[in-house]
């Protein structure tokens, strides 16, 4: 949090405009998008996971849901239907990890493939879809204000709020870090490591879909290709930079909040500098190298204990 304070303070030192009320409120709802998925992945990462199709779930997800509210569905039977599928995705993902045993990169890398190219074939065959008029309760959701604060913040932490109450108060949360700690005790203990890993993925897809959602609201549409850019690593990259150990057990909300704030200044001093994509990728690639390698240096991980299913 603290590094992040001070890159804002050098940017607005640095940078015209930086703490400008357009480039504040721009900032804002980039950051809630982004911050909202990260509490989404966190929660994988915490039970020792990681979800590499997030960013295709919610696009396709929330693709399906705007082509029925086009087609003339209602609303909330729409977003109901793509929770439905964002939620299945989530549970197939825990089914191959933990049951199958397909370790999580792989079966979830394989799980973003196979549902953009089943979306694609017979959902959105271009890609995009568009979002019809007449919807302004679904686009407040990313455009809107109240009391002066950007609805998209307001969204984030409330989400962030109901997150941090599930790990820290709830026994399903307690068994998230038991089982991110050490499979094997968790397992002995008699925690159902099966089900608990469907169901944090399952969550993990459920906050994607409410990100999908956002970025619909702010767009007017939901853009497929948005699974083959590199916002799964801006959210991997909040995450560690946050303190959320990848080898599972450790983090918490205040932890991502942290590493939200701190990618968000970074990306948006990056634009503000009119920094070419090229030179930003390096750049988040460098810093996400070197977060990844700490985390692994003050927190090996224990091969024996790495199994996910029970």
């Amino acid at each position: 949090m603290g590094f992040a304070v001070a890159a804002a303070a050098v940017f607005s030192i640095t940078l015209p405009g930086f703490f400008s009320v357009g480039n504040a409120l721009a900032l804002a709802r980039a950051v809630s998008i982004l911050g909202v998925l990260a509490l989404g992945m966190a929660l994988v990462v915490i039970g020792r996971g990681i979800d590499l199709s997030q960013i295709a779930t919610l696009a396709v997800s929330a693709a399906l849901a705007v082509t029925l509210i086009n087609a003339g569905l209602s609303s909330g039977v729409a977003l109901l239907l793509g929770l439905v599928l964002a939620v299945t995705i989530g549970v197939a993902n825990g089914f191959l990890i933990a049951v199958v045993e397909i370790p999580a990169l792989f079966a979830t890398l394989a799980m973003g493939l196979f549902v953009v190219g089943l979306t694609r074939a017979f959902v959105v065959p271009h890609y995009q879809v568009f979002l019809s008029p007449g919807h302004d309760g679904l686009l407040a959701l990313g455009r809107n204000v109240a009391g002066g604060i950007p609805v998209p913040l307001l969204v984030f932490a409330g989400c962030a709020v109901v997150v941090h109450v599930f790990l820290s108060r709830t026994v399903l949360g307690r068994f998230i870090y038991a089982h991110g700690d050490n499979v094997a005790a968790a397992r002995l203990s008699g925690i159902g490591v099966r089900p608990l890993t469907m169901l944090e993925y399952a969550l993990s897809a459920t906050i994607g879909y409410i990100g999908g959602l956002m970025m619909v609201a702010s767009t007017a549409l939901m853009h497929l290709q948005i699974a083959e850019s590199t916002l799964i690593f801006d959210v991997i990259l909040v995450v560690v930079l946050g303190g959320v150990s990848l080898v599972g057990g450790r983090g918490n909300v205040f932890s991502v909040v942290a590493g939200t704030l701190l990618i968000g200044v970074l990306l948006n001093g990056m634009t503000i500098m009119n920094l070419d994509t090229q030179t930003q990728d390096i750049i988040k690639g460098i810093v996400l190298l070197a977060a990844i390698g700490i985390d692994s240096y003050m927190h090996p991980r224990e091969e024996e204990t790495a199994k996910q299913g029970d």
